[in-house]
């Protein structure tokens, strides 16, 4: 499913109990100096991840100052969060001049212990190459890291490395569990690009090696995925980034199934196998 950029007003995008995607929530918020923005999701841990600009984040008592601190753009530093347990509230005051939040979460009822990640702790993995056009950089928030204080949800940015090239690939989908071959994993992105002008085009294959859907994708645009193949392209000369939340059925490490027909690519792109093991 896609969902085009739009004025969401501080609501969620992808809302709990999602027809498509049951397992993720999805909100994006945006604050001035001074505004103040509280939630409370029951049933899904969520995690706080400043696009741009900086916040303080209150989680029950427990204070997180300073959180994020990027300028114009998701290129523009490195990010920061702050993990909120299920059931728990949570009030972000903006403290620069705007800030645009990402609220990422997952299905889990058990209530954890909230913590802040900040850019130092990030996990980071760099992969593909310029040749294969399968460039690209991701930014684990919560990652392999906080493996034991998180429950179900992972959280990553996506960046490809140079101007235009793959993601994705070979394409891969975590739709059913069947250890330990694959497991079901829910999956949302946001997307951006840079110029922001530019656009790409997120593939979904349902069945190996048969016709599946396209569409195309602008900057703001978010993806929702329930099953599937799904690799995806930016155009070349731009960049593009992608804010993935993924939410397990029934554990956080995910299993990704390479689509047989392009399996053997994985052979091919230097560092994949690297990126495997860190979604976990």
């Amino acid at each position: 499913m896609h969902i085009a950029p739009y004025d969401n007003q501080n609501k969620p995008i992808v809302d709990i109990d999602d027809a498509c995607v049951p397992l993720t929530y999805f909100n994006i918020v945006k604050l001035v100096r001074g505004q103040a923005f509280e939630y409370v999701v029951p049933g899904y841990e969520t995690c706080i991840v400043p696009a741009t600009g900086m916040v303080d984040v209150s989680v029950e008592g427990m204070q997180f100052d300073a959180i994020g601190g990027r300028g114009v753009d998701v290129w523009d530093g490195e990010p920061e969060g702050v993990y909120v347990p299920s059931h728990t509230r949570a009030t972000l005051v903006c403290t620069s001049e705007t800030a645009e939040v990402f609220i990422a979460g997952a299905r889990f009822d058990e209530v954890l212990t909230p913590f802040a990640v900040r850019s130092d702790e990030i996990d980071f993995v760099q992969y593909g190459s310029d040749e294969t056009k399968t460039h690209r950089k991701i930014k684990h928030i919560l990652g392999q890291r906080y493996h034991d204080r998180v429950g179900r949800l992972l959280v990553s940015e996506l960046y490809t490395v140079g101007q235009g090239g793959w993601s994705g690939f070979p394409s891969h989908k975590h739709d059913t569990d069947r250890l330990p071959l694959e497991t079901r994993h829910d999956e949302t992105y946001n997307f951006r690009f840079r110029p922001n002008t530019g656009s790409g085009v997120q593939m979904l294959q349902r069945e190996d090696n048969k016709p599946g859907d396209a569409y195309h994708i602008v900057d703001g645009s978010t993806i929702c995925l329930d099953k599937g193949y799904h690799p995806c392209a930016v155009l070349p000369g731009y960049e593009m980034y992608y804010f993935t939340i993924l939410g397990g059925l029934s554990q956080r490490s995910l299993v990704q199934y390479f689509q047989p027909t392009h399996a053997a690519q994985i052979e091919t792109i230097p560092g994949i196998k690297d990126m495997i093991a860190k979604f976990k």
